[in-house]
């Protein structure tokens, strides 16, 4: 990574460029979704794991995201985007395409300001998320096999019964209330040498890093993938948005394609500067580990992001290193098969 002095035109990280006004126009969006959020979701904190930062002595801060309201971060940007809509756009209702975590998020907004929710979730969705959505009001339709077929169902219902969308990630207001969580960071870890965050569509890596990069332009931004499910990444390494095969991961909530002409590709191949790609048998002993160490029982997600940590941890000795622990809605099926691991 490549920093320019301070004046010149912009930042370069990961061989391509961003424009200072834009990252400042991010910074204010993002303060903005602070202001209008807070009411709504919790300041998680953050807690410092001696034992998970190991004998580099890496002081490693594990984000408690996972204890937000809704158990993931996706709240933040669910609500957001709902207080942008006009009071007559909410009267309308929302839908919105989900393989769960989201869709619970806007279910809970939605209950939260009165407004109807219709999520379009993926045959095969987690049980245990479907469970949740209904719970909180919302209207399931099932449809395709992957969150891309989803999303592509919720525009048609958009467009046939007049609903506001709520999309996962690729939409400015859903991104700045994701960022939210990079104000809380920069807060509460200083110096913040590197953050690890586990990526799907990119929203939350890419508001996090757009608030971080404008106020802490030296913090590495770390983006983290499962093998079996990196379009992102591939898209990235290719230089365009890419349809790309994946396979089963016990990382769903980042599992799925990327929308074509997403905002999310050039925010994410501009601010992050290093890639980590984990096994799925890394991922699952990440898992383990928090549960055996912190125990705090998490999702897929949040072990992605410990599993790159824990390989790349010898580069971070005496450093100040933020994992981001999305989220925590897991099937109790693959909790039994966490559990049982250690025994």
């Amino acid at each position: 990574m490549t920093l320019l002095p301070a004046g010149k035109a912009s930042i370069v990280t990961s061989n391509f460029r961003i424009d200072r006004k834009e990252l400042h126009a991010w910074r204010k969006e993002i303060l903005r979704a602070e202001r209008r959020i807070r009411p709504y979701v919790r300041e998680t904190p953050v807690d410092l794991s001696r034992s998970l930062g190991g004998p580099s002595g890496a002081r490693l801060y594990l984000k408690l995201e996972h204890l937000q309201h809704t158990g993931s971060f996706k709240l933040r940007g669910a609500v957001n985007k709902m207080l942008s809509l006009s009071k007559r756009e909410r009267a309308r209702g929302v839908v919105a395409a989900s393989s769960g975590n989201h869709g619970i998020a806007v279910c809970h907004a939605a209950a939260q300001l009165g407004v109807r929710a219709t999520i379009c979730m993926p045959r095969g969705a987690a049980g245990v998320k479907v469970r949740l959505i209904r719970s909180l009001g919302g209207h399931i339709v099932f449809h395709g096999h992957n969150t891309l077929d989803a999303e592509r169902k919720a525009r048609e219902l958009a467009a046939e019964d007049g609903l506001a969308i709520v999309p996962p990630y690729n939409d400015s207001a859903v991104i700045a209330g994701q960022g939210t969580i990079g104000i809380e960071l920069a807060r509460q870890i200083r110096p913040l040498d590197a953050v690890f965050v586990a990526v799907g569509g990119g929203g939350l890596i890419g508001g996090i890093a757009a608030y971080l990069k404008s106020v802490s332009p030296r913090t590495t931004i770390v983006g983290c993938w499962p093998r079996n499910s990196r379009v992102l990444y591939e898209s990235i390494r290719a230089g365009r948005i890419l349809e790309y095969p994946e396979q089963p991961t016990i990382s769903d909530g980042t599992a799925g394609g990327i929308e074509p002409g997403s905002i999310t590709f050039p925010l994410t191949r501009a601010l992050i500067d290093r890639h980590v790609l984990v096994w799925e048998r890394e991922i699952w002993h990440a898992m383990r580990l928090l549960l055996e160490e912190e125990r705090w029982l998490v999702e897929g997600a949040a072990g992605v992001a410990l599993a790159a940590f824990l390989r790349e941890r010898p580069a971070y000795a005496r450093k100040n290193v933020a994992v981001l622990l999305c989220g925590r809605n897991i099937s109790p099926e693959k909790a039994a098969k966490i559990w049982k691991m250690g025994s």
